[in-house]
């Protein structure tokens, strides 16, 4: 083992150096307004159950989503203001709502919650464009 270096090695005996969040029973939290346009975008493919269909992240559902994004929210809350943050965050319960209310995606309810998620992606963009100018 000597010849295949400190980190190579330590991989080799099990060491933790390189262990994916992937298979963690965390959710996890995006940082910053570019991860979660990323999540938003995800949420609109995956909803209204947010259940995975690949069998990779099994822990995933309704539950798991939200509390990743309003926790991913709160990174961002300095930079969006305050006002925006409160938007932000009134969007994510109102989407939720209509998710839980319309599980099959069966009813307009389901619409309106990917509305929600379009509107918060506005109110994220105008925000990044206001901090550069």
């Amino acid at each position: 083992m000597a010849h295949l270096g400190a980190v190579s090695a330590a991989v080799l005996r099990g060491g933790t150096m390189f262990n994916s969040s992937i298979r963690s029973n965390k959710p996890c939290i995006p940082q910053g307004t570019g991860e979660i346009m990323d999540m938003l975008g995800s949420m609109i493919l995956s909803s209204p159950t947010f259940k995975d269909k690949t069998g990779y992240f099994p822990q995933r559902d309704i539950n798991t989503q939200f509390f990743a994004l309003n926790e991913g929210l709160k990174t961002i809350r300095k930079k969006v203001g305050e006002e925006n943050y409160q938007k932000l965050v009134e969007l994510s319960a109102r989407m939720r709502a209509h998710f839980e209310a319309d599980p099959e995606d069966k009813t307009e309810d389901g619409i309106k919650g990917r509305d929600c998620i379009m509107d918060m992606e506005d109110i994220i963009r105008a925000s990044n464009r206001r901090k550069r100018s």
